[in-house]
């Protein structure tokens, strides 16, 4: 996983609340199992009609925001089912960061299994990043995981949480697997001593 330290560039102003996981990965792009692919699925049914052409209304479809690592939306974002693929997909498509007033759990979790990471902010913070965003397409931010903060180019600053461990994790590049790895000496040290032990046991079950 990619260590996340700091994020610069310009933010994405999803003015919406309770984006659901549907919405970010709609259900029949699900059979894939790999984890990449899935940016240019990200949000289909908001930003492709139904001949397959762009919607250009539609935020992440405009030039000024291609590229774009960071996401601000409205609270309960990433609602509805479990499913995985919602941060896949965000994460494919380039994001980095998510600010939002709130974020279901389950999503939550997912992001930090990702690589992204979801920032809580107040409504009224989230509102004023969104509405410089809205009215200054390319309006830059800076998500500071080291510092714990966020600013933008207009003076704005504030501080954020998160869990000690998962911003550990994030500063490093480790998922689970990776944090299994790190004992990869003693779980084989336990293998080779539970053999040897089984061994053993057969051995004296054979004599007897």
């Amino acid at each position: 996983m990619k260590p996340f330290r700091t994020v610069e560039g310009p933010a994405i102003p999803l003015d919406r609340v309770d984006v659901d996981t549907d919405q970010i990965v709609p259900k029949q792009f699900l059979k894939r199992v790999e984890k990449t692919g899935y940016g240019k699925v990200l949000f289909h049914d908001w930003r492709y009609r139904e001949d397959g052409s762009p919607e250009p209304d539609f935020v992440l479809n405009r030039e000024e925001f291609k590229g774009a690592p960071i996401l601000i939306a409205g609270r309960n974002f990433g609602c509805g089912s479990s499913r995985e693929h919602a941060a896949w997909a965000l994460a494919d498509f380039g994001i980095r960061a998510v600010l939002a007033p709130s974020f279901a759990d389950i999503f939550r979790s997912n992001c930090f299994q990702n690589g992204l990471l979801p920032v809580n902010l107040p409504d009224e913070e989230i509102r004023l990043l969104m509405e410089r965003a809205l009215q200054k397409p390319g309006h830059r931010i800076t998500v500071d995981l080291e510092r714990c903060r966020v600013t933008d180019e207009a003076g704005f600053d504030t501080s954020f949480e998160v869990d000690a461990f998962r911003r550990e994790c994030l500063l490093q590049g480790l998922d689970d697997i990776d944090l299994t790895l790190k004992h990869l000496d003693d779980i084989q040290r336990f293998e080779n001593e539970r053999e040897a032990a089984l061994t053993a046991s057969k051995s004296g079950e054979s004599e007897a």
